[in-house]
């Protein structure tokens, strides 16, 4: 078969998303196509840069392209671009996703999982950021190591807009940055719930693939508050696998299905789902039980997105203010895994389901 662009574009129609269960063509995924003799190039564009399947595309690209057009020579260029599905509403134009990282208790490392999940899609080569909506123990600014950082102020429209400050490739936000680190918040619900529309509609954040919000524990008025601001696209529900937080993550997950909030649930976390010795790096210990996220996962009909095991290295890094997902290593890949299966989950979502809107709540 002559090597032209159509015959190229018929080639690669059988190329399959493996995510998407479509055609790399049909999804508009094979662009900038340019046929120079027996020489081929061409971009597919993938949905995240954070796509774990990168390589299998493009090997299946070039399988294809022989089996019908024979000995190419071919330069394939994977890109991306990251899907949206949220209107495109005056509150936060340039954010394409909105992940909210929940949990129904304290104590389980949401925060850590927040703060690694959004370095981890940084390093991918995405536009992030995150909001510390735990606005009576904001840990965001030691996890950063920016405690003494302070957001700047620029006027825009006649409005004063708060600049997050960026560390680590991810901008971010916390009211740890606008106070003493040492001195409680003591707000009532209403003053803690404007910080957060504040931190949404009076930041200037720009252009991002994902921006990560990091809920306080339980399902209080400030994830209410966030739910009637801004269009989430999915969230991220964080549990260990004991019974007790178990218990509380599936009142998490049964208040984001419930169906004046209905916001999709992109998968679970398990934090510390084992021990294992640094002296004994073979061995495993179930210290919070075994399965309890796998279980829950089975049970709700949504992704086990990663599990985490319990690490003195986790907890140093949280200390130093260098998150554990920009060393390398085993630990830095466990996150870089979860990045990718939550960027995979968020492609899927706007893929498969409906725009995004508001959530009018009445309770």
């Amino acid at each position: 078969m002559e090597l032209t662009k159509e015959n190229l574009l018929k080639a690669l129609s059988e190329v399959i998303d493996p995510d998407l269960k479509k055609d790399l063509v049909s999804l508009g995924m094979i662009q900038n196509i340019h046929i120079d003799g027996d020489k081929a190039a061409f971009d597919v564009v993938l949905t995240t840069p954070a796509c774990p399947l990168k390589e299998v595309i493009k090997k299946d690209c070039e399988e294809k392209i022989q089996k019908h057009l024979g000995e190419v020579k071919t330069i394939i260029n994977m890109t991306s671009n990251v899907t949206t599905k949220r209107d495109e509403g005056p509150v936060l134009p340039g954010v394409k996703n909105i992940i909210a990282v929940s949990s129904g208790k304290g104590g389980v490392g949401k925060s850590t999982i927040a703060a690694n999940l959004a370095v981890a899609l940084a390093r991918s080569g995405a536009d992030v950021g995150l909001i510390d909506a735990d606005i009576y123990g904001p840990s965001i600014p030691t996890m950063f190591n920016c405690e003494f950082e302070q957001p700047g102020i620029v006027q825009e429209d006649g409005k004063n807009k708060i600049v997050p400050i960026q560390q680590y490739g991810v901008k971010l936000i916390s009211i740890g940055l606008l106070t003493n680190s040492e001195d409680a918040v003591v707000w009532r619900g209403p003053m803690a719930s404007s910080a957060l529309r504040q931190f949404i509609s009076d930041a200037k954040w720009g252009e991002l693939d994902y921006l990560v919000i990091d809920l306080p524990p339980g399902t209080s008025d400030i994830h209410l508050t966030l739910v009637q601001a801004v269009p989430v696209t999915g969230a991220v529900v964080v549990t260990t696998p004991q019974k007790v937080a178990l218990a509380d993550a599936q009142k998490g997950i049964s208040m984001f299905k419930q169906p004046q909030i209905n916001v999709p649930i992109l998968g679970l976390v398990e934090n510390m789902s084992w021990f294992t010795p640094e002296e004994l790096p073979d061995n495993k210990y179930y210290i919070f039980g075994e399965g309890g996220g796998q279980k829950l996962a089975e049970k709700n009909e949504v992704e086990l997105l990663g599990q985490i095991p319990i690490v003195q290295t986790i907890r140093e890094s949280g200390d130093s203010g260098y998150p554990a997902a920009m060393k390398d290593g085993e630990l830095s890949d466990a996150f870089m895994r979860l990045a990718e299966n939550v960027a995979r989950q968020v492609a899927i979502r706007n893929a498969s389901q409906a725009e995004t809107k508001k959530v009018e709540v009445t309770v």
